[in-house]
């Protein structure tokens, strides 16, 4: 991986609900720790939901909305076969991550027994829903971890962009301190 430091962990979870600044936060991330990738759990389960619809990612990302729905039975599908299902094959990737889209309490709960460092983030549903439509936030995917406490930090992301973009830099200083 050329110049790729030493992190511990190598491993970075970020859960929160829809539109709360997930990719957001995961894109900076890998921005600002070398060597890290972003591999959100969603991806497999989008992968396979385009290849059965005859989709492209392309056109699940461009109506997410849409296919969200779907996307939630495939996954659902997935944890059936095996509760641990997808989060397997992301943690099966080599290499430093971030996974972008922790959502249930058996993915946090494999994450924090790999040394994964997991971060929360938080934001008022009415900033979520200014910032994109919200569908099906009843499902256990958008609100099995709202009682978990124990996130290694969490970030309140109802602010501005620079505020958020502080709270990220904290983040990237607090993990290079851990390395």
């Amino acid at each position: 991986m050329g110049n790729t430091e030493t992190y511990l962990p190598t491993i970075i979870g970020i859960s929160g609900k829809q539109y709360a600044g997930k990719d957001a936060l995961a894109d900076y991330l890998i921005q600002h720790l070398p060597g890290f990738q972003k591999i959100p759990l969603a991806g497999a389960i989008k992968q396979a939901y385009a290849q059965q619809h005859g989709l492209t990612l392309a056109e699940i990302e461009a109506d997410k909305a849409i296919y969200r729905p779907g996307l939630i039975a495939l996954g659902d599908w997935g944890r059936q076969q095996d509760p641990d299902y997808w989060i397997k094959q992301v943690l099966a990737i080599p290499g430093p991550k971030v996974i972008s889209d922790v959502r249930l309490k058996r993915e946090y709960e494999l994450l924090r027994t790999s040394s994964a460092y997991l971060i929360r983030l938080e934001a008022h549903r009415s900033v979520r829903a200014q910032r994109g439509n919200i569908v099906s936030e009843t499902d256990a995917t958008e609100c099995d971890l709202d009682d978990v406490t124990d996130w290694d930090y969490t970030l309140t992301n109802n602010g501005t962009l620079d505020v958020f973009l502080k709270e990220a830099q904290n983040i990237v200083g607090i993990l290079r301190s851990l390395g």
